[in-house]
Formats: C-alpha cells, structure tokens, sequence
C-alpha cells in the first residue's frame, strides 16, 4: 500500500487525506456512511489505484518482482514508489517531508473518530515511528517488504525481493521518475472532477 503517495496527492485537504488513506479499509457501500469530503477521498484512492496498475512504469516495474512474488508484485511496486517519492526534492525537500509526514499524522489524528478501527489501531505505530518519513530509508522499505510478506497468503521470504530492489534499484528508479508527474496529474484533474459534481 503506498500510504506516502496516497497522502501527498490529497494535496493537504484533510477530508480527501482520510478517505485516501483509510479506503482499504472500507467495503461496499459503507463508504457512504462518511461525510462528502472523505467520500472523494476514498473515490479518489481507487481512482490512483486503477492509474497506477495499469500505468506502462508499473507494469514494467512489475517485471522485476514476478519471479519473486508472483501476483504480488504490483504492492511491491507501491512501496518501492513511496521509497522514491519520499527521497524526490522535486516535490518536497528532505526538510520539507518530515513536516509534511507530521501534519498527516495531525490531520488523521484530529478525525480519529472517523477511522475505521483497524486502521486507527496502526496509527499511533505508524505515527511513533513515522513510517511515511522513513520510506526514504532502505532500512525501511526491507521492513515494509517483510510487512507485506506477512499479510499474504503464500509468501514465506522477503529477502529474494528486497535483493531484486536493491539489484535493479537504478531501473526502478526510473519507473519511479517515468510514473509520478503522470499520477500526480491524474490526481488533480479526479480530484477536480470529484469535487464538481
């Protein structure tokens, strides 16, 4: 799950930055029991989701990590683009992200009512440790790969796709630069879109 993405294009609305981080966590038609704002939110997590799957970097990104992980490969590309984009002064310096990654922490914790619960029982862990700051950190994306290991079904091993990153760390990073102008476009113009109607 790219958290740090999903984040920086809620473009520092605090309504769209709850739906786009607690989306995964909301089924069916329970997304209509949340005010408006955080509804775009959610439609907009889906509608980067869908971008980002079928984006032409992804998929080549992708090719890397098959071998493997399988089908898994496309949430490994979501950390491996929150580890670039937490590392991309084109978007934020590195003295800029750390504030950026406490006010998320901020705006979430001030709608705290709002989240669904397995979601507000990270928080507090994700907030301590400032996991969407650290993603700039190699240290932090093995971690992330051994979290994402742990949640599948038929993944035993996060080290063959930690030394795929590490190997290929130069082409992904390309993937990285080839997707994210392409994604933060899109982001606007759904947003905008949402927001009309």
């Amino acid at each position: 799950m790219n958290l740090l993405a999903h984040a920086y294009l809620s473009f520092g609305q605090p309504d769209i930055l709850v739906g786009n981080m607690i989306s995964d966590y909301v089924k069916g038609k329970t997304q209509y029991d949340y005010p408006i704002g955080i509804q775009h939110g959610i439609r907009l997590h889906r509608a980067i989701d869908n971008f980002t799957d079928h984006h032409e970097a992804t998929y080549l990104g992708k090719h890397f990590f098959k071998p493997a992980v399988g089908l898994y490969a496309g949430a490994f590309m979501d950390v491996v683009y929150d580890h670039f984009l937490a590392l991309d002064i084109n978007e934020l310096s590195e003295e800029e992200w750390k504030p950026f990654t406490l006010q998320v922490y901020r705006d979430l914790k001030e709608n705290e009512i709002l989240l669904p619960e397995k979601f507000a029982g990270q928080l507090p862990h994700m907030s301590t440790h400032n996991w969407l700051f650290h993603y700039r950190y190699p240290a932090a994306i093995e971690k992330s790969f051994g979290g994402l290991v742990r949640r599948t079904k038929y993944l035993t091993e996060h080290l063959p796709a930690f030394k795929i990153f590490e190997t290929n760390y130069a082409s992904l990073k390309e993937n990285y630069l080839a997707f994210f102008p392409d994604v933060k476009k899109f982001a606007e113009m759904e947003l905008a879109r949402l927001q009309s109607k």
